[in-house]
């Protein structure tokens, strides 16, 4: 994973550095390290220099996976609470995400498999007629009750 750092009106001292490696890490158990298709642009910085008191630090992640873009953004009184909230941002995003393709990839597997079997809505095997019920349930007519009455009509 490439990460690029930008400070706006702050200094990156090795405090700030270690701190932010450390709360990186828990990125790393979603997407592995070693893939350099996987970019993140961080910007820490102040919002302005002339504000002493509320939330003047701010925190930005920019994540590029797979041609999506997730992004989190925090403005807090100290910059370890904007980082640990914009990394919370982008976890909860990016877990999101994972969620939902797994769901989908769950779907199309269901829908191949009752392809397969001939009785999905998809298709059907060769030498069978479906009536469609709606909501993906196709009840098969010929071939698989083979002189059995069809309970369902």
């Amino acid at each position: 994973m490439n990460i690029h750092i930008k400070t706006t009106n702050l200094t990156m001292t090795p405090e700030i550095k270690d701190y932010f490696d450390k709360k990186m890490e828990s990125l790393d158990r979603l997407i592995d390290p070693s893939d350099t298709s996987v970019s993140c642009q961080v910007e820490l910085g102040r919002t302005s220099n002339h504000h002493k008191a509320g939330d003047v630090f701010r925190a930005e992640i920019n994540l590029m996976k797979d041609g999506k873009q997730f992004r989190a953004v925090s403005e807090q009184e100290t910059l370890m609470a904007a980082m640990d909230e914009a990394k919370d941002e982008i976890l909860a995003e990016f877990k999101g995400y994972k969620s939902k393709q797994q769901t989908m990839m769950r779907k199309g597997g269901a829908a191949i498999k009752y392809m397969m079997k001939g009785i999905g809505s998809v298709g059907g095997s060769i030498g069978t007629y479906g009536l469609s019920l709606g909501g993906g349930i196709t009840r098969q007519i010929k071939r698989f009750s083979r002189g059995k009455k069809d309970l369902n009509t």
